[in-house]
């Protein structure tokens, strides 16, 4: 029996044999690896995608408590257009010729404009704070970025009006609760401050998600734009107060953060644009997305409570 004998010029020859087995074993390996866990990676993100759909549409109810000491209203209570029971405190002003609507923003309720009805009562209006419906003590089960909140709006104004026929209406609006008055509009009322509005819904959401998942937002905030249909019976491209707008038939003044990321900027001045004349917008400097009365009070008393004063004295 003959044996051979191996030289130094017969290895690299077997081990590129060796190697080219290796990597056809490890290509083949990876695409099993890549069939086995690409469905359970979509299933895994689809899953997830809709438990946060569903965590951002969800209530934020709660008991809000008495109206605050120091100031003296009564608890109202009235019904939508399809029966959602909202409740609501109403402030009327020594001498008051004018009431305004204030409307808080996202997960939020009627405790929140307390400041500005304060700064309101102090100038001499009623004021009305409401729980939009999904929030605080109002019913409704979900939350829906001001589209069905709208009607809540359209209520409390016709529930000024019933109990004030005289007197001139305004309607200060925060982020959510200004997307709602959009959405109502037009309505019977002599003056609307929106303050850090969004555009439309889609912007919304991938300016939130940006925030949190950087370039992932392209992915991530289409899963769950497209759930707002199977869930709440509407498209994205219906949910756009910017088309809704320009139905404002009173003076409007649109505030923003210049360092909002929720609502940028250029958003704010886009939505601003699409309103009729007359307009102003107002640009809180070194603000984000917060309370821009609780934020500087003597400028929003200069800037926003002057507009006020402008459009119903």
């Amino acid at each position: 029996m003959k044996s051979r004998v191996f030289h130094d010029h017969d290895f690299p020859a077997s081990i590129c044999v060796l190697l080219g087995a290796s990597l056809i074993f490890d290509r083949r390996a990876a695409r099993k690896l890549i069939l086995y866990c690409l469905p359970i990676g979509l299933l895994g993100f689809s899953f997830t995608a809709w438990y946060v759909g569903g965590q951002l549409i969800a209530p934020s109810k709660g008991t809000v408590g008495p109206i605050p000491r120091g100031l003296t209203g009564e608890s109202v209570s009235f019904l939508t257009a399809s029966g959602l029971n909202v409740q609501g405190w109403h402030f009327e002003g020594r001498d008051s010729a004018a009431t305004v609507l204030l409307l808080h923003s996202i997960r939020s309720d009627r405790r929140s404009m307390l400041p500005r009805a304060r700064l309101l009562i102090e100038a001499g209006y009623s004021t009305l704070l409401v729980d939009l419906p999904g929030h605080g003590e109002s019913d409704g089960d979900v939350i829906t970025s001001g589209w069905r909140e709208s009607d809540a709006v359209t209520a409390a104004v016709d529930y000024i009006k019933m109990k004030s026929p005289t007197q001139k209406v305004a309607i200060v609006g925060r982020s959510l609760g200004g997307a709602a008055a959009l959405f109502a509009s037009p309505l019977e009322i002599d003056a609307l401050v929106l303050e850090s509005v969004y555009p439309t819904i889609t912007d919304a959401i991938h300016n939130r998600v940006a925030m949190r998942v950087g370039p992932l937002h392209h992915i991530v905030a289409p899963a769950l734009t497209l759930q707002l249909y199977p869930r709440l019976g509407v498209s994205a491209s219906q949910i756009s107060p910017i088309e809704y707008i320009s139905k404002v038939n009173c003076p409007v003044l649109v505030v923003a953060g210049d360092r909002d990321l929720h609502t940028t900027l250029e958003e704010t001045s886009r939505l601003c644009e699409s309103a009729k004349q007359p307009r102003e917008m107002f640009v809180f400097e070194g603000a984000a997305h917060v309370d821009f009365c609780r934020f500087d009070q003597e400028l929003y008393r200069k800037h926003v409570l002057s507009f006020v004063d402008q459009q119903l004295k």
